[in-house]
């Protein structure tokens, strides 16, 4: 039997290290993660994903505040702080560039493992409080409207 936090713990040391390979290790190879600003699918996606933020905020650190276990699911409420020193994927495919503002976000995951790996991973933000805080705009077009 496995302790399902700990694919999370070591989830967290990786992101926290910037280290890839090690994160994407933490993931089954058909592992899903879907987020506010992306979805991947598979490891390689999954790294890209995560290769984007840490480009981003290149000091980006994940500090969880509570881990909730119930069978093989896992939620983690935490916080995102970094220093946006890095071109940052915004909605609508544009970057926004690096204003050297540091962030502080909450957030929330719920994963689901298997066999000890992440399966599926549901990350959780507001994209409105991390753009706020690098003083950006985000501009969300009503279906079919395709101005700003």
């Amino acid at each position: 039997m496995y302790d399902p936090v700990s694919a999370l713990i070591q989830l967290r040391k990786a992101f926290n290290h910037h280290d890839l390979d090690l994160l994407s290790g933490c993931f089954t190879p058909r592992a899903v993660l879907v987020a506010p600003d992306g979805v991947g699918q598979g490891r390689e996606e999954i790294a890209s994903y995560y290769a984007q933020f840490i480009e981003a905020f290149p000091d980006s650190r994940c500090t969880p505040q509570t881990v909730t276990v119930q069978a093989d699911s896992v939620i983690v409420e935490y916080t995102l702080t970094g220093t946006h020193n890095g071109p940052w994927l915004i909605p609508g495919g544009d970057y926004a560039a690096p204003t050297a503002r540091p962030i502080i976000v909450r957030a929330c995951s719920v994963s689901h493992l298997e066999t000890g790996l992440i399966a599926s991973h549901r990350i959780f933000y507001d994209q409105m409080e991390l753009a706020a805080q690098l003083g950006a705009t985000l501009y969300f077009p009503a279906h079919g409207d395709p101005s700003p």
